[in-house]
């Protein structure tokens, strides 16, 4: 048995009401693949048209009584298909015209919607088909011209969404992220985000050059395979990527293979989730404080940056703001237990934990 009328109304009162909690009332909630292909769509809306005439034709020609030829004074057959034809097209040019008030009835109630409803085919058959894709070009093209410096996110799923959460949070503007996933539905979601989406297999040449990973600051690969994971460095490195390139692994074994694929990081979270959860067992506090320092909204972060002109020379060890994790040094990475007396230069790359989110600092 299927839903009363009271049962619809509140189906509808319930989608206006998640339609305003998401922020516009006209949003969009569902969303179905397409069922039919644009040659099945072509093919179904022309035997539409084909009905639609075929139905005005047949009650012109019942009721053709009612229509007057000023040339002959005769209807014919074809007669009745031409009228038809420039009746539903356009408005008629007078030589054959609805005399009896029948025919005029049924021009008014049947042939006018009819005549409104055959253009709303033919322009959106037009759009979706064509002119659709003519906006989508010119806007690509903007697009590229535009993307320089850019970060690339392969893959919408939850870390590819927590990355795109951190990186906005960070500072990156929204419109300088570009996010490529098959899933169109993962791609709405992320263009809920404020960012730029690309519906479309990050394991192509294609769409990573539509990306222009060759200007990007850099990659982040967070597909749910390793073999596609791989792909997607291999094809981007190809492809003059010269930024970072930092990818999610799931099978251990896999890390050396991306690495070697041109993998600046290679990052296993079922490893580092497996970590935190036995030290969440065997600790009390040390987890929370691990994701704390790692959020960018977190009371204490863990980040790099360039030393202050008023640290150039202090002890590393004795920073009155800041605990110095670690200094980087012509490409060396000096931990701070390892030299005590280390005095920080100017060419320096700190590694901090400062308390409070870093955009409270910026």
């Amino acid at each position: 048995m299927g839903p009363t009328r009271s049962g619809l109304l509140d189906l509808r009162r319930v989608l206006r009401r998640l339609r305003r909690l998401r922020g516009h009332a006209a949003g969009r909630i569902l969303f179905t693949r397409a069922p039919m292909t644009p040659e099945m769509i072509l093919s179904v809306r022309a035997a539409l048209l084909l009905g639609l005439f075929g139905l005005v034709l047949l009650v012109f020609y019942i009721d053709r009584e009612g229509l007057r030829d000023v040339a002959d004074g005769t209807v014919s057959l074809w007669d009745v298909v031409y009228f038809t034809m420039v009746t539903v097209t356009t408005v008629g040019y007078g030589d054959i015209v609805p005399v009896s008030l029948s025919a005029r009835m049924i021009d008014a109630f049947l042939v006018t919607p009819i005549r409104i409803f055959v253009w709303f085919i033919f322009f959106g058959t037009a759009y979706q088909l064509v002119i659709q894709r003519v906006i989508e070009d010119w806007r690509m093209q903007r697009l590229q011209r535009r993307l320089d410096g850019h970060v690339v996110i392969c893959g919408f799923s939850n870390s590819g969404k927590s990355a795109v959460l951190e990186l906005v949070a960070a500072g990156v503007a929204p419109e300088d992220i570009l996010v490529i996933d098959r899933d169109e539905q993962q791609i709405r979601v992320a263009v809920e985000h404020g960012v730029v989406g690309l519906h479309g297999e990050a394991t192509r040449e294609e769409m990573l050059r539509v990306a222009a990973v060759e200007r990007a600051r850099g990659i982040i690969v967070a597909v749910a395979r390793d073999d596609a994971a791989l792909m997607i460095v291999v094809t981007a490195r190809a492809s003059g990527c010269l930024g970072r390139v930092v990818a999610i692994v799931h099978e251990r074994e896999n890390v050396k293979l991306l690495r070697n694929a041109g993998a600046d990081v290679v990052v296993t979270p079922w490893t580092f989730g497996g970590y935190l959860l036995a030290d969440a067992i065997m600790q009390i506090h040390t987890a929370d404080l691990i994701q704390d320092t790692l959020c960018h909204e977190g009371k204490l972060t863990l980040h790099e940056r360039a030393p202050h002109t008023s640290e150039v020379g202090c002890l590393a060890r004795e920073l009155p703001y800041s605990l110095v994790y670690g200094v980087v040094r012509n490409g060396k990475r000096l931990m701070f237990w390892e030299e005590a007396e280390l005095r920080i230069a100017a060419s320096d790359q700190l590694i901090v934990v400062d308390a409070g989110p870093r955009s409270a600092r910026a």
